[in-house]
């Protein structure tokens, strides 16, 4: 028995790697797709994206890197340095605050698009502290979460709700709306599978939903907007809230207006919709479709990199593209399931948990059916830090099943 699950689970971890160097590897074509389409478009309508797939190349030897060294160490050993870790973290996130709202610092250059969440070091990629801030959260929550007596009564579970607002104010303030929304499903998903108690969690969901009438008073017109498109993509809704002014207040936060609507709130959702729908069941082909040749949808190798793949390969690609996501889901299932220490097993089932929450997002968001929210599909969407960290957390799940405590029945 002992030999049949030490097997089992190498083939598991073969499967994780192979697969997420897969998702990777579909991600660069992507990228180079959108930088190098078959035919060359006017000159008034190319991005400057033709070498983007070198600087993911790098980033993917990088996060390689990264993938080994957190497989030097045995994963339990995070766990001791997991409160320094997650520390530095919120420093490198108060540091950006520090820039934005205070005085201005070095390594912290004005805000792109109105937010700050990078820190630039000359001749060195660019960092992002809330991608690393989703492990770093996983880790410290699980390592926290460890005990019983951590999770089991209402007034326990403030320490892992301490732990979960402290950053998720830091990421908003930024403001990055995505890797907030990304932390509260984490943080259920963990406290359930320790064996927090269903009604406790239920309590504190009433409680989100009793106040959320004034978040959403409290909340920038933009935010709103990209809430409020989900529903606003129905014709009948934005009529009612061109026709009564008050309904254009309370989902948008000022006056609505269907032309404003088409050129600018709702621009990247309709065209989004339309690089999905386009493809079809097969697509156009590789480095082949209208979205791949012009500049009709913004950030198409980063945020919406997913429109692009169902552009290329149609309905049939993406059902392929999900079922390597799917397998990378199982396969760290597998490794939660077999492992008998509690803190590689919510380890396991966080970083599971961050996959799953981070694809239904970027897809459901380009697809119209959530916010967009900025969310990348990891793996594959361009940018050097979230490729780290899912490698790295790819790394890690390989880790706790190459390390996990196996235990063998005593002999009668």
């Amino acid at each position: 028995m002992f030999n049949f699950l030490k097997g089992r689970l190498i083939i598991v971890r073969l499967c994780l790697i192979a697969t997420g160097l897969m998702l990777v590897g579909i991600g660069i074509a992507t990228i180079y797709s959108v930088g190098n389409p078959a035919e060359l478009s006017p000159a008034s309508e190319t991005n400057n994206l033709g070498d983007l797939w070198k600087m993911q190349v790098q980033y993917t030897v990088v996060a390689i890197f990264g993938f080994i060294a957190i497989n030097l160490v045995n994963y339990r050993r995070l766990g001791s340095i997991s409160y320094w870790f997650f520390a530095g973290v919120l420093i490198m996130l108060a540091y950006l605050l520090v820039s934005r709202y205070l005085v201005e610092l070095p390594f912290a250059p004005p805000s792109r698009q109105g937010v700050h969440r990078w820190i630039v070091i000359p001749k060195l990629p660019s960092i992002q502290p809330s991608e690393f801030c989703k492990l770093a959260y996983i880790v410290v929550l699980a390592w926290y979460l460890r005990y019983r007596s951590n999770y089991r009564s209402l007034s326990a579970l403030i320490g892992p709700f301490a732990l979960t607002l402290l950053p998720m104010v830091l990421i908003l303030l930024e403001p990055d709306l995505g890797t907030v929304l990304l932390m509260m499903p984490i943080l259920f998903t963990m406290l359930f599978v320790a064996g927090a108690k269903v009604k406790h969690l239920l309590i504190i969901i009433l409680m989100a939903l009793l106040v959320s009438p004034l978040l959403w008073h409290k909340m920038r017109t933009y935010q709103r907007i990209r809430i409020s498109s989900v529903v606003l993509q129905n014709t009948w809704v934005r009529e009612k809230a061109e026709k009564y002014p008050w309904l254009g207040q309370v989902l948008v936060g000022t006056k609505f207006s269907e032309k404003q609507w088409k050129s600018d709130w709702g621009w990247h959702l309709i065209r989004s919709k339309y690089a999905v729908a386009s493809g079809g069941i097969k697509g156009y082909g590789f480095r082949k479709g209208p979205f791949v040749k012009y500049n009709f949808l913004q950030e198409r190798h980063n945020d919406f990199i997913f429109a692009i793949i169902a552009q290329q390969w149609g309905f049939l690609g993406c059902l392929g593209l999900l079922a390597l996501y799917t397998i990378i889901v199982i396969c760290g299932l597998e490794i939660a399931v077999h492992n008998s220490d509690p803190f590689g097993k919510l380890l396991a089932v966080g970083i599971v948990a961050m996959f799953v929450v981070e694809v239904i997002v970027n897809v459901s968001m380009t697809l119209g059916l959530m916010p967009i929210t900025g969310l990348t599909l990891p793996l594959i969407s361009y940018g050097g830090s979230s490729l780290l960290v899912s490698m790295a957390s790819i790394g890690l799940l390989n880790n706790i099943g190459r390390c996990r405590p196996f235990t063998v029945a005593p002999k009668k």
